[in-house]
């Protein structure tokens, strides 16, 4: 087919054409940064925590006023010892907080490789750990061993964090020690020196937005005897923790000390604390699909609009190529190849369009720089768009008899 009858009538309806035009190249360029959002935030919700959620719940633990730290240390063994003996209950420990939120002290520290070290120390969070807070976690130890009992300390709030000894991820220690070293290695906590013992292999700290801080995760022994509270991760073997979660519950109650448990927040799955750290991340990703939506339905409302009017306009000229031997055929290929030509132009400007948002959206937001295959993928989808859009109006004008048209004009 020759382009050059094309050409000359999108020419003569310019206004028109370069509407779609620029339709076409606003819809790939909001689009092709709108999935490059949802991307990045299924991608962020999707992140593993590198414990056994499906089997972790956490008991929000708060004492009545009066509760210095021993009685609040002497409450925490005993609920602990309690709950390891609940039918179904696998392990369980202490925290100041756990993966994802829920701490109520501060989880940020940092690291030094030299006491003297005048470079910035290395932030990470901390969890307040235990013998047990391991096997609770269900992660596992890559290298080294696992804190002693002796190991572990009753710390207060007030109290320094000096542990002689730590467990680290293996993402901080590759960030630490680069060449696979950092077992065994003394790092410095601002309180003073500290042997890496453990490694394990992934675990989430507190932060739900800590960038490179989210994995560079440090076990600390201690037991957090907070008169304000603490938090109890246990760690189930059914993965039908409802039974578990109430007959820890009533175990709790009947033990000694007195405690606050809320009705509505006081116990959390893993589960949950996922949905509710991610809310916002999920309803963004629905809302920007949602947009995409919008605007490709926009866009091929359009070209179809477009096209059905110039097949009102073109009905005498059809009529005559039909009269002349042009088969339905060739009246369908003359407006695919039309459609093609009017959405590549705007591809190629929305492509340009797409690039030059990303880079302002860099600038003003936490966004990669967008793969060449993104608007790649989003011009096939406009252009297969754009076939099926015209595919109607093509189809009617072909239909429609020669010697008819004639006649009517």
């Amino acid at each position: 087919m020759q382009l050059r009858p094309i050409l000359t009538a999108l020419r003569r309806h310019k206004v028109a054409t370069t509407l779609i035009v620029l339709q076409v190249a606003l819809t790939l360029a909001v689009a092709s940064n709108t999935l490059l959002i949802v991307a990045a935030r299924v991608v962020h919700l999707s992140r593993p925590t590198g414990t056994d959620e499906p089997h972790l719940f956490v008991i929000r633990n708060g004492w009545t006023m009066g509760q210095d730290a021993t009685q609040v240390d002497a409450n925490i063994r005993a609920d602990l010892q309690t709950l390891r003996q609940v039918p179904g209950v696998r392990d369980a420990f202490s925290s100041q907080g756990f993966p994802l939120g829920g701490y109520n002290v501060n989880i940020v520290t940092h690291l030094k490789l030299d006491p003297d070290q005048k470079t910035a120390a290395q932030l990470v969070t901390f969890f307040a750990s235990d013998e047990h807070a391991i096997d609770t976690l269900g992660i596992s130890l890559v290298a080294g061993r696992n804190f002693h009992p002796d190991e572990v300390t009753a710390t207060g709030p007030s109290d320094k964090m000096d542990p002689p000894s730590i467990i680290v991820t293996r993402s901080l220690a590759d960030k630490l020690f680069p060449d696979g070293s950092a077992l065994g290695k003394t790092v410095y906590l601002p309180n003073g020196p500290a042997a890496i013992i453990g490694i394990v292999g992934s675990l989430q700290g507190p932060l739900l937005h800590g960038g490179p801080l989210d994995h560079y995760t440090v076990l600390v022994p201690m037991r957090l005897a907070d008169p304000a509270g603490v938090n109890y991760m246990v760690r189930t073997d059914p993965t039908n923790m409802q039974p578990v979660i109430a007959a820890a519950l009533k175990a709790l109650q009947a033990s000694a000390g007195t405690r606050i448990i809320a009705a509505q927040s006081g116990v959390v799955t893993m589960a949950q604390v996922r949905e509710h750290a991610y809310a916002d991340d999920h309803s963004v990703a629905t809302l920007m699909s949602i947009v995409c939506g919008l605007l490709l339905s926009a866009t091929a409302g359009g070209i179809v609009g477009l096209s059905s009017f110039w097949v009102s306009q073109r009905r005498r000229q059809i009529g005559i190529r039909r009269s002349l031997g042009a088969t339905t055929g060739d009246i369908l290929r003359y407006f695919h190849t039309e459609n093609f030509l009017i959405v590549s132009g705007g591809v190629a400007l929305g492509a340009l369009l797409a690039f030059y948002a990303n880079i302002s959206l860099m600038e003003l937001f936490e966004l990669p720089r967008m793969p060449l295959y993104a608007p790649l993928l989003g011009a096939v989808v406009l252009w297969l768009l754009g076939q099926l859009a015209v595919l109607g109006p093509a189809r009617s004008a072909a239909k429609v008899p020669p010697v008819v048209v004639i006649r009517t004009e």
